[in-house]
């Protein structure tokens, strides 16, 4: 079978598109390790099917490089351009997703994504543990860049709480309305260069811990990304919304 297949990336995070409005293309676990495997494969950090929704715009169906899925932040972002470039959706819409369905809206240069409420933060020690449309472990740091990301992220990621399910976890260091991250992705078992839901997290715990009402500005190794909430209480925010750029790289076939 040859499929036909697109390249987009936000902020570094990077997916295989696949129109499948029609249905026809059911990819398996095995299928899925080898495409987005970047020696044998395409390369990616995930693979998205664009599908069709009778009551929404589109259906993003999302799958992790292992063949597990979640949902995807900066991939949705991505999926919403994507679909522009299908004539699927204009500049804002709605698309159903495994968690929730999901907002949007964009412009020339970015594409925000509204992520689902919080309605509780849980403290483990210092560090906190939200859910995001996926689950991540924030942990504040003086300087991520000197971590050794993928031994300290290992020990969380495989304890005994977290072994089975798993969860991703977030290296931040903080500023002044501002944090810097780098994120250790479950499914991917590897440190990505962005990751929109960790990002999110990483943004809620900060104002979690500073009572911080209004936009974050998040610092990652692909790039930079804004987050926008409402807080009327500690633990709890709505009207969340993850702001950045979404771009398209290439497009090809491959056979399977």
């Amino acid at each position: 079978m040859t499929i036909d297949f697109f390249k987009y990336q936000g902020t570094g995070n990077d997916f295989i598109m696949i129109d499948n409005r029609h249905g026809e293309i059911g990819l398996d676990q095995e299928s899925i390790v080898r495409l987005c495997d970047r020696k044998f494969g395409i390369g990616s950090d995930g693979i998205v099917l664009m599908e069709h929704s009778d009551s929404y715009d589109f259906k993003m169906n999302f799958y992790n490089p292992d063949g597990s899925q979640s949902f995807c932040g900066n991939g949705s972002r991505c999926a919403v351009r994507f679909a522009q470039k299908l004539g699927v959706v204009g500049r804002e819409g709605e698309f159903a997703a495994i968690d929730m369905v999901h907002s949007f809206e964009s412009n020339e240069t970015e594409v925000r994504i509204r992520m689902r409420d919080v309605n509780s933060v849980e403290k483990f020690g210092d560090d906190q543990i939200i859910f995001t449309g996926s689950p991540h472990y924030v942990v504040f740091t003086d300087d991520p860049t000197k971590l050794e990301i993928l031994t300290e992220a290992r020990k969380i990621r495989y304890n005994d709480r977290f072994a089975v399910e798993g969860i991703n976890v977030n290296f931040v260091k903080e500023g002044q309305g501002e944090i810097w991250m780098r994120t250790y992705e479950r499914g991917v078992e590897d440190e990505t260069l962005s990751c929109g839901t960790g990002v999110t997290a990483a943004a809620l715990a900060y104002a979690e811990r500073h009572d911080h009402k209004g936009m974050i500005r998040v610092h990652t190794r692909g790039g930079d990304l804004n987050v926008k909430l409402v807080s009327e209480a500690k633990g709890v925010y709505h009207d969340i919304w993850l702001c950045g750029p979404a771009e398209f790289v290439y497009k090809g076939t491959i056979e399977l």
